[in-house]
């Protein structure tokens, strides 16, 4: 176990989830799902896989000391605050580098932070045979999620034949990775039972994800062998960052090595996931009322049907004949919109930004 490592990838803006979800408080270091933070609910849940020292959280550094005081438990040197996000391939390459420091023959996983797990048992079982695999062969390793519905807002991974049985588990060679299908398309995709979704967790040592990608991705792997170099005894990491890290190459994990690679394998997962990556996914994690509408905080609604709204400080969302809305408050700004809208608040936050003061509220 002390050999293993976590590394939590907890940089992004959660900008689906505005107006509650700002640049320095997160949808990660909110309880959009569940009582907790979601990202306290994924350190809490690598609790028995790895001990809390062993944890990394890789941020931006506008929310590291935000981080840090959801999770005081994490220790200050393992939360590393990015100067500039440069995608995961990036922050990939970065941890890799960070695990090898402490330890060169060590395996780490790669999680996101904010995503709903309620079977955490099941979800160490699946993550302790994907370290097993990972320790014992040059492998990429990621999860598969066994879809329920064919979604189209999920990639998808196609396994092919067994590699292996770690921990009495099947392991897939990984066949391809596709990005986010038209309907039909996932729907054959369901339909063979050979594609899982793509949850973007990974576990691999230090050597051969840093091997694929000096093989896939040169460029990046001159920017990470330059980042190690400017990291020594007389430069921290911070200052080495900071000359280093905004000229690496921007690029997701996936495009970068995962696509090209012929080493990667799959363990299908034993435990429920959602990465709740919109508004309209509360609604599977709260219970709805008799006209299904979901209220987290206060609300009520008449004549009135299948809403979602989420208010805070005991404000009151009061719905009066309208259906399928989504309603956020927050003290500074106010959310209306269509549940079939809701992938356009990304880019409605861009507009806000755009508006007068709209800095204020991003």
């Amino acid at each position: 176990m002390n050999n293993r490592y976590v590394v939590i990838m907890a940089g992004g803006r959660g900008e689906r989830f505005w107006p509650q979800s700002r640049l320095r408080r997160p949808k990660h270091l909110l309880p959009i799902v569940g009582d907790e933070p979601m990202l306290v609910q994924t350190v809490n849940r690598l609790d028995g896989l790895v001990p809390v020292e062993n944890v990394f959280v890789v941020t931006n550094s506008e929310q590291r000391d935000a981080v840090l005081g959801t999770c005081p438990n994490l220790l200050p040197e393992r939360v590393v605050g990015e100067p500039e996000g440069r995608d995961t391939a990036a922050a990939v390459a970065l941890s890799a580098l960070l695990v090898q420091r402490e330890n060169t023959s060590a395996a780490f996983a790669m999680l996101p932070a904010d995503h709903v797990i309620e079977d955490n048992a099941g979800f160490r079982a699946i993550l302790d045979s994907a370290f097993e695999a990972a320790e014992t062969q040059d492998l990429l390793v990621t999860i598969g999620i066994r879809p329920t519905e064919p979604a189209t807002g999920y990639g998808y991974i196609q396994r092919g034949e067994p590699c292996g049985e770690p921990g009495g588990r099947t392991l897939y060679n990984a066949v391809r990775f596709v990005e986010k299908p038209d309907r039909e398309t996932a729907e054959s995709y369901v339909a063979s039972g050979d594609y899982l979704w793509n949850a973007g967790m990974f576990v691999w040592r230090s050597e051969v994800i840093l091997k694929a990608i000096a093989s896939h991705a040169p460029d990046l792997a001159s920017g990470i062998n330059e980042l190690d170099d400017a990291w020594t005894e007389e430069a921290s990491l911070d200052e080495a960052m900071q000359s280093v890290y905004p000229s690496l190459t921007k690029i997701s994990v996936d495009f970068a090595v995962m696509e090209k690679a012929d080493n990667v394998a799959v363990l299908e997962s034993a435990f429920d996931w959602d990465d709740v990556g919109e508004w309209p996914a509360i609604e599977r994690h709260f219970p709805a009322d008799e006209m299904g509408n979901v209220f987290r905080g206060a609300g009520l609604a008449l004549e009135s049907t299948g809403n979602v709204t989420y208010a805070e400080d005991g404000h009151m969302v009061a719905l009066l004949g309208v259906d399928d809305l989504i309603v956020v408050q927050s003290p500074d700004a106010t959310l209306v919109c269509r549940k079939d809208m809701a992938q356009g608040i990304k880019e409605l936050t861009r507009k806000v930004v755009e508006a007068k003061d709209g800095e204020k509220l991003v």
